[in-house]
């Protein structure tokens, strides 16, 4: 039994090395997030599609690897995934450019699929972000949703980070009425002060205040955590870290870590203090997967 399915898309990432030169990896937001719950010892699984091509038979193995379960990763043929170059500012904070229109991934919930339905009964938590929700048009978010709700009926804890990017959201109505039903659906939320005004504007954080999530996160502009669950509400503060390298990955991680915490039965509060451990070493790195052996212990 696989505990937690992630959904959304994995690309092919070119990240500036300067000079004119690129490094490639692989990347994607919940995909990120699968790993690292895997590597806290939290049973993952991640539900995509990808080609048939060596870039995708690559990163089915380097998924494999990290002990992400690929079960229901499914290879269409024909097809090669997304691409996407990072570029990192003396800051650390990083610009992104996307080639992914013709993406696998964006067909996955392209049609009823009683198979995908049936596997995401399998999952005691289903993890997806405002990312995975921009790939599939309208018909395949509704597809999508209605198989949550199934799982969600069936028991699965539903969780949801906003992780909202404007270019993926051409129709800003729209985004804010998906993006809505996805709180009203989420069990757990993780979302951030930046994300909820970029979707909703002044009401974002009205949006969050009356969202009826078992538990809610939001990051703050000075990357603290407002933890809100069963009527409490703390504010948890990141460890000072001497040096940014690369922002990519933090929410993501501070996801897995919360999670994994959480699945391992830890309070709230330490499971965002979990959070935290993780993404400060993680910003410490360039990309969002650090090396294994860079790992923080986390009690």
């Amino acid at each position: 039994m696989y505990n937690v399915a992630s959904i959304g898309e994995c690309m092919v990432e070119l990240r500036d090395s300067k000079k004119g030169a690129f490094t490639r990896s692989f990347g994607g937001d919940t995909l990120n997030t699968a790993v690292y719950m895997s590597r806290l010892g939290i049973p993952s699984s991640y539900v995509t599609a990808l080609g048939d091509d060596p870039f995708s038979s690559e990163m089915i193995a380097a998924w494999q690897a990290e002990g992400v379960d690929t079960t229901f990763t499914r290879r269409v043929a024909g097809r090669m995934p997304g691409l996407y170059m990072i570029e990192t500012d003396a800051t650390g904070e990083r610009h992104f450019s996307y080639w992914r229109d013709s993406s696998p991934a964006r067909d996955l919930f392209a049609v009823d699929d009683k198979s995908l339905a049936e596997s995401l009964l399998r999952y005691d938590w289903i993890y997806f972000s405002g990312i995975s929700l921009s790939l599939y048009g309208k018909e395949g978010r509704a597809r999508m949703f209605d198989y949550l709700q199934r799982a969600n009926d069936a028991g699965a804890w539903i969780v949801f980070d906003t992780n909202f990017r404007t270019r993926g959201w051409p129709d800003m109505a729209e985004a804010r009425d998906v993006f809505e039903r996805a709180i009203d659906m989420a069990d757990i939320l993780f979302a951030s002060y930046a994300d909820m005004d970029g979707v909703f504007g002044v009401s974002g954080v009205a949006k969050f205040e009356n969202a009826k999530c078992v538990e809610k996160i939001l990051k703050l502009p000075d990357a603290s955590a407002r933890l809100v669950w069963h009527g409490k509400e703390e504010i948890v503060a990141p460890l000072p870290v001497k040096k940014i390298v690369d922002t990519t990955g933090a929410g993501d991680s501070f996801a897995a870590a919360y999670l994994a915490a959480r699945i391992k039965k830890k309070s709230p509060l330490m499971a965002a203090a979990d959070g935290h451990r993780l993404a400060n070493k993680v910003i410490q790195f360039p990309g969002a997967i650090i090396p294994r052996d860079k790992m923080p212990k986390l009690k």
